[in-house]
């Protein structure tokens, strides 16, 4: 028992010096990674060290597909591909060209990998993320088995790439080793985030995200539709409303 209290002494001084490796489930962690901020201040202030980490995998989990998924990561998005390559991987709509030139994204910075089958997507997001060819990776998964999770998580780990899994809301219940997850519902002139894991305390406060670029209806008028560009990663048809990036 005599040796208690210098352990103790020696603990104190430890945290001090090392306070981010100190974290209290009751405080938002402050640990030592690279974050990208999220172009959304209220966001950010619910991130741990004020953005979208690196080095992990992120989950965001949509009641349906473009809801403005694409568009709340468009701010990051767009720094990152003046820098280095993005990878969509299994994407439910076409890539357009036309449309990332006006969100200000280098077209000629995104890489489509599409697949037959949801493991050779797996496999494709696996080996991007660790041969670090591209500085983000989004890969698009509709059923994903807990081990195949557990990989993508180690594989997001071992590099400096940011990793964002997008996931129908049904997964919701489903565990899993990604350090962030948010739920996204559709709102009237934006997004409704719902962050309900973090390394943090539990948020109950569901965050409204206004999109500048969302229509304010469910229903987009053919002004909105954009010719595909020759140029662009697919040969769909022109004029086809899912080639919008939402």
């Amino acid at each position: 028992m005599a040796n208690v209290a210098p352990l103790a002494e020696g603990a104190t001084k430890v945290m001090a010096q090392m306070p981010y490796a100190i974290w209290r489930a009751n405080a938002m962690a402050n640990f030592r990674t690279t974050t990208i901020e999220s172009g959304f201040p209220s966001l950010d202030a619910e991130l741990h060290n004020g953005g979208w980490p690196r080095s992990c995998l992120i989950e965001l989990l949509v009641q349906q597909d473009g809801i403005g998924e694409m568009q709340l990561l468009k701010p990051a998005l767009t720094k990152l591909s003046n820098l280095q390559r993005i990878a969509l991987i299994q994407p439910p709509y076409f890539p357009q060209g036309s449309a990332c030139r006006n969100w200000g994204l280098r077209a000629e910075s995104l890489l489509w990998i599409k697949t037959k089958a949801g493991a050779d997507a797996l496999w494709a997001a696996e080996q991007t993320l660790k041969n670090g060819s591209c500085g983000a990776v989004l890969l698009w998964q509709k059923n994903i088995r807990s081990d195949s999770l557990r990989r993508l998580n180690l594989a997001a780990q071992s590099t400096d790439t940011w990793f964002w899994l997008l996931r129908p809301m049904a997964a919701r219940q489903d565990t899993s080793p990604a350090s962030l997850r948010i739920a996204l519902r559709p709102a009237f002139g934006g997004v409704s985030v719902d962050i309900f894991k973090r390394r943090g305390p539990h948020l109950d406060q569901t965050l409204f995200i206004p999109l500048a670029d969302m229509p304010s209806s469910k229903y987009l008028p053919d002004t909105d539709h954009e010719t595909m560009d020759q140029r662009s990663l697919t040969p769909a048809a022109a004029r086809s409303p899912q080639t919008l990036l939402v």
